[in-house]
């Protein structure tokens, strides 16, 4: 089975993902807030920490329940910034709740997260047609724009290149390399 070069096929987990998740749409508030927040988290790392770390994440943010999240008092913040299963960095352990916060207001204003995150690409994935890995971009102008908006909205750890992973890790963006075994398009 021919797949995309960044997978480490004796990785399991990462295989998983890619073959499973990465580049599939995805419309579902909580998944996409989740994903959005660990986007946010391997800023500066790679996302095979973050990976290797998720279900601590989940467990440590309850699941990526936004109204839970709202609600953490500093003494939670304070523990979360001890927990070892996740990436104990103050500013993004923050900004889940800020993250939670405008989440929240995003579904109240648009009736979904989902509807909001995907007016940015008109609500149908884009598929690009890339022979290697080398051509993918790390920003996009639609990336760009994705976090100004989301900056603007009050979302953190959303710069463009969290943006367009985000975008890729959701199947906004289709990326896999055009003989990937993955890649299917309808």
């Amino acid at each position: 089975m021919k797949r995309c070069e960044w997978v480490k096929l004796n990785e399991p987990l990462y295989v998983e993902y890619h073959d499973k998740e990465w580049g599939v749409p995805n419309y579902d508030d909580q998944h996409l807030f989740e994903m959005l927040c660990l986007e946010g988290a391997q800023a500066g790392l790679s996302w095979w920490t973050i990976l290797q770390k998720r279900e601590g994440y989940r467990d440590a943010f309850d699941q990526f329940n936004a109204a839970k999240i709202i609600s953490y008092t500093e003494d939670k913040l304070a523990a979360l910034k001890e927990d070892q299963r996740i990436v104990r960095n103050k500013l993004k352990i923050a900004s889940v709740v800020t993250n939670a916060q405008a989440f929240l207001r995003m579904q109240q204003q648009h009736g979904s997260f989902s509807n909001y995150i995907w007016s940015f690409v008109d609500h149908q994935p884009i598929v690009n047609n890339w022979a290697s890995i080398a051509e993918v971009p790390a920003t996009t102008e639609l990336s760009d724009r994705m976090s100004k908006q989301l900056k603007k909205d009050g979302f953190k750890f959303v710069g463009s290149t969290i943006c367009y992973s985000f975008m890729q890790a959701v199947g906004m963006v289709n990326d896999h390399i055009v003989d990937c075994s993955c890649r299917q398009v309808q």
